[in-house]
């Protein structure tokens, strides 16, 4: 018998010498790539069981590295779906509502978490704070289109935005230090580096713990005085950077000067 003999119909699951699992999840592979568009529905688990005459834990384990390998993503409480095509995440200052507003999409956002109390040394440090004095410290799950794009925890200075835990932080916050306090955040240092998403950072983003995670730490001032210390988890299967280099060489000493979407 050839060797083509063992190979299984590309729309089957059959016994043999290559894991269900595995031959299950090359057909969801073909069908997402050649089939479907990004952000469209599959099947749920019992369907694909039905169809392909396999355990739901076989299903599960061959969805779960499609969604590890970023071709399927979960999302709470909905289903799982092609991924969307990653955005590009160019570093300048805007808001994340506007952002998302540029490209179509409609953002929403839920506040965590929001308190004034003492922050960590780097933050006091970055904001220019005295030790033992509070900031406000605010975290944010932002959506776009209802999904779960990113989690902000944000260290704000108290000095300089009083009152700011009163206001609408649904909304966008660069608007309302503008409106209200008329602070305009003007220049920024960011840092970007990638890591995995702990436990209660992908509970908040629906993924799995461990999943990629682009994030990015900046320090905002507005005239010089800073006001803001927040780093933002983004998912790493929604986002890839864009960056325009040039052979200048910085300052010694001094970082790049980088801006950020928020």
């Amino acid at each position: 018998m050839s060797a083509a003999a063992h190979v299984p119909p590309p729309d089957r699951v059959v016994n043999g010498p290559t894991p269900k699992h595995a031959q299950l999840r090359e057909i969801l592979r073909r069908t997402v790539e050649r089939e479907l568009p990004p952000g469209a529905p599959i099947p749920s688990e019992r369907e694909l069981a039905q169809r392909y005459g396999v355990s739901r834990l076989t299903v599960r384990s061959a969805i779960g590295k499609l969604v590890e390998e970023g071709l399927l993503a979960r999302v709470r409480g909905k289903g799982t779906f092609t991924a969307a095509r990653r955005m590009e995440l160019q570093l300048y200052l805007m808001s994340f509502t506007d952002d998302m507003r540029r490209r179509g999409l409609t953002p929403t956002t839920e506040v965590v978490s929001a308190a004034t109390e003492v922050p960590p040394t780097a933050s006091a440090h970055a904001l220019g704070l005295t030790e033992g004095a509070p900031a406000h410290h605010l975290v944010r799950l932002r959506h776009a289109d209802g999904v779960p794009l990113a989690v902000e925890r944000g260290w704000y200075h108290a000095g300089r935005a009083p009152g700011l835990l009163e206001l609408d932080l649904t909304q966008s916050l660069y608007a309302q230090l503008a409106e209200t306090y008329d602070v305009r955040p003007d220049q920024a240092w960011q840092t970007v580096w990638a890591e995995g998403a702990d436990r209660e950072t992908a509970r908040l983003l629906g993924m799995r713990a461990g999943s990629p995670l682009l994030v990015f730490r900046r320090v905002s001032s507005a005239n010089g005085d800073p006001i803001e210390d927040i780093t933002s988890w983004y998912r790493g299967d929604h986002y890839q950077v864009t960056m325009q280099l040039d052979r200048n060489t910085p300052e010694p000493g001094q970082p790049p000067h980088y801006g950020g979407s928020r």
